[in-house]
């Protein structure tokens, strides 16, 4: 069942209720009612409070690795803030840049599906199930790839490529592409938790600098329509970072699946080839060439692709 305008009025209201109900709580007006300093440094102890006891939590639980792979998911899914940071400045930008942009996120995601998941997949794979390795990662490719086209089915979704006649619609159709762009997040996240599970940190850094400069065009794409539809700014930066948020989400699953359950490692490397093969191939080439061929997009594909081949391989 797809969501509907009443489905989304009733998220949209649920969402509105609950900020209401923290702003009339007793601990958020004792807050507000603080000095402009002192109200910081209590809200800066307490998140730095509260990440000592996730990160502690988990190092405790599942080890070293298990911490350094959500960091790093948290730091990837930050870039969509950093994408976003433009809107600042400007409306719009350059179909041109915005395409050359895309292009280089593809070609980087190509290269770090290629070298980061499918290869040490098949690997692992041999080593579980010797000689049917290529067959394992391909199933979990097959899964990750249907599990992206039933969450497109289900799930309200506008495409990447009519990013240009978002930005001039309503804030309903804005709304509902920052919603796909949230759904996307979750396996790319995923990856790099998975990536990371595999026990072999370059597999993993590879893979998060890769899903960082993915990012980075997803943030702009946000934040650039709801600047353009009157949004404040820095409340527009501020909502492309939370898209980008549910990435340490699937990063942790990720990572804490596959420490957990080694067997199913090939598969689930498989599984984010798969869906992010899907995203490539279903969202942001077909941005690219939206206005027919883009010669710029594919140049700039072929330089991400080889910039992430060469840092692979330097961090090899």
């Amino acid at each position: 069942m797809t969501i509907t305008t009443r489905t989304l009025s009733k998220l949209q209201h649920y969402f509105e209720t609950t900020i209401d109900r923290i702003k009339e709580s007793e601990h958020y007006q004792k807050l507000q009612a603080m000095p402009l300093l002192k109200r910081w440094a209590t809200v800066a102890g307490l998140f730095l409070l509260s990440q000592l006891v996730v990160f502690g939590g988990l190092y405790l639980i599942f080890g070293k690795m298990v911490v350094v792979g959500f960091f790093a998911s948290i730091l990837a899914g930050l870039a969509t803030g950093v994408g976003a940071l433009p809107a600042l400045f400007f409306k719009n930008i350059s179909k041109n840049l915005f395409n050359s942009m895309l292009g280089a996120a593809a070609g980087v995601m190509l290269a770090a599906t290629a070298f980061s998941l499918l290869v040490p997949g098949m690997s692992y794979g041999n080593l579980i199930w010797p000689g049917k390795g290529i067959y394992v990662v391909s199933l979990g490719m097959m899964i990750g790839a249907a599990f992206l086209h039933y969450a497109d089915r289900q799930l309200p979704h506008v495409h990447f490529d009519s990013i240009s006649d978002v930005q001039l619609s309503s804030l309903k159709k804005v709304w509902l592409f920052i919603i796909a762009i949230t759904i996307h997040n979750f396996p790319e996240g995923m990856s790099v938790g998975v990536s990371f599970g595999s026990g072999e940190m370059k597999n993993g850094v590879v893979l998060a600098i890769a899903i960082a400069l993915q990012n980075i065009p997803e943030g702009l794409a946000v934040a650039l329509p709801l600047v353009g539809l009157g949004y404040n700014k820095w409340r527009a930066v501020g909502i492309a970072t939370l898209t980008g948020l549910v990435e340490p989400v699937g990063g942790l699953l990720g990572i804490t699946m596959v420490t957990v359950f080694q067997p199913i490692l090939p598969i689930a490397m498989g599984f984010a080839a798969g869906a992010m093969l899907f995203v490539i191939s279903e969202e942001i080439i077909p941005e690219t060439h939206s206005d027919g061929r883009s010669r710029y997009a594919t140049f700039a594909l072929m330089v991400g692709f080889i910039i992430m081949m060469i840092l692979d391989n330097m961090l090899s």
